[in-house]
């Protein structure tokens, strides 16, 4: 994505959205369009202010991040949602993956890694932080997020399989293109076409079926 990348925050404690802002800020190529401190309105606050993703906040009181996440990503349309957090529990993480967030990351990573996890989330990729990927991708598995035997990979075509794998690393469908030397609109036939053989339902489910299959290791971006 070029230009500014539009955000709406959702914690509940000012001091972290006060800090979120400073590092989000327009010199950085950022615009926060909205503020909340609880996932109540999120879905209002979305249609209204047109965020290019939401960064939320795992625990709030009242409506909390994941029950926030699933009611924001089944409007059609609706922006990606990036969940921020303080807590390693595999378990609420693995949650909101399948509530429908394109990835997570821990509270206190790098200004730097923020920045590429918000921008990278708004093309369109998926960002896990390594420090818990691992295990929030076995409590994802676990959860029953992925039924029954799964494809082979050599139902995909080399070209496919170097898609997926790219994906699963985390990169957006233009990153995959500059990598791939392809146009975008090729890499997203590529992108339909794989999920269509996977029988995958969205990116996170993507990135945990090329972590299954040895196509990218945590950490690996």
């Amino acid at each position: 994505m070029t230009g500014t990348v539009r955000v709406l925050l959702v914690d509940d404690q000012e001091l972290i959205r006060t800090g979120l802002r400073g590092i989000l800020r327009t010199r950085f190529g950022f615009e926060i369009v909205g503020e909340l401190a609880d996932g109540a309105r999120v879905v209002e606050t979305v249609a209204e202010t047109h965020p290019d993703v939401v960064l939320m906040d795992i625990r709030m009181p009242g409506v909390d991040g994941v029950t926030a996440t699933r009611l924001v990503r089944a409007v059609p349309g609706a922006p990606p949602v990036l969940v921020l957090t303080t807590f390693e529990d595999e378990e609420v993480l693995a949650g909101a993956l399948r509530a429908g967030a394109a990835g997570f990351l821990l509270k206190g990573v790098p200004a730097e890694d923020l920045q590429r996890a918000v921008r990278e989330v708004a093309e369109g990729g998926a960002w896990l932080d390594p420090a818990v990927t691992a295990r929030v991708l076995q409590a994802y598995r676990d959860g029953g997020a992925v039924n029954g035997p799964t494809p082979a990979l050599d139902v995909l075509t080399p070209r496919e399989r170097e898609v997926l794998a790219l994906i699963g690393a985390g990169l957006s469908n233009s990153e995959i293109a500059g990598r791939l030397t392809l146009g975008e609109g090729t890499v997203k036939t590529h992108v339909g076409h794989l999920f269509a053989k996977l029988d995958l339902r969205d990116r996170a489910a993507a990135v945990v079926w090329a972590f299954d299959h040895g196509l990218v290791r945590p950490g690996e971006r």
